[in-house]
């Protein structure tokens, strides 16, 4: 009796652990879906965000703009680096006319990655050295993200010759699309953040 007590026991704490951890799942779900529904691309925001929500709890308005800016960085890096394979793999073909098209390409990428490196830096110092520089740094981020996203919108643009794969073209269009989504929901994280800073310090619009 005693061994199927206990299996019995064992099972019981089994099924509680996972209904608890999946309402756990479902309440954070729930809150990102308000923290992102007015974003572009509202569940690519949700899908960012919900592994650090489940780890942490509820996160402030400004660690989820970092968290969606530090995704954005990270997919924009993961795109230079395949940019970069691809153009070497170019120029050791022959294939000079689109090497060259992709050279321009990973200057831009380049840019913007750094843009949005900055950004997230600004972004980390906003509401630490005194409201009077808040206005200075909001304005150091939209511009660079910004920036970043229109680099990022461009470069492909200039891709269009045969000397690149079909294959590959798409991979680059797909990489670059979702680092476009990803600085999108980037800029709208960070304006609900500024947004409801503003409205607790009293700080006017510039």
């Amino acid at each position: 009796m005693a061994p199927n007590c206990i299996s019995l026991l064992v099972f019981f704490i089994t099924i509680f652990a996972f209904s608890t951890i999946v309402e756990s799942s479902s309440r954070a779900r729930m809150y990102l879906e308000s923290e992102c529904r007015l974003a572009m691309y509202p569940d690519l925001c949700v899908r960012t965000l919900l592994p650090y929500v489940d780890k942490s709890g509820i996160l402030s308005p400004q660690r989820l703009a970092q968290l969606t800016l530090a995704s954005c960085l990270s997919k924009a890096r993961v795109t230079k680096t395949y940019v970069d394979t691809l153009a070497h793999k170019l120029n050791d073909t022959g294939n000079f006319g689109e090497y060259q098209a992709l050279v321009t390409c990973m200057h831009q990428i380049d840019n913007g990655v750094n843009q949005i490196m900055q950004s997230l830096k600004e972004l980390q110092h906003m509401g630490s050295d005194g409201d009077e520089n808040f206005v200075w740094h909001e304005s150091n981020v939209q511009s660079w993200v910004s920036a970043a996203l229109t680099d990022i919108t461009t470069c492909i643009d200039g891709i269009s010759g045969d000397g690149i794969g079909r294959r590959e073209k798409a991979m680059m269009e797909a990489r670059f699309f979702n680092v476009k989504q990803l600085a999108s929901n980037s800029l709208m994280m960070f304006s609900r953040f500024t947004t409801k800073f503003r409205a607790s310090r009293g700080i006017k619009n510039p």
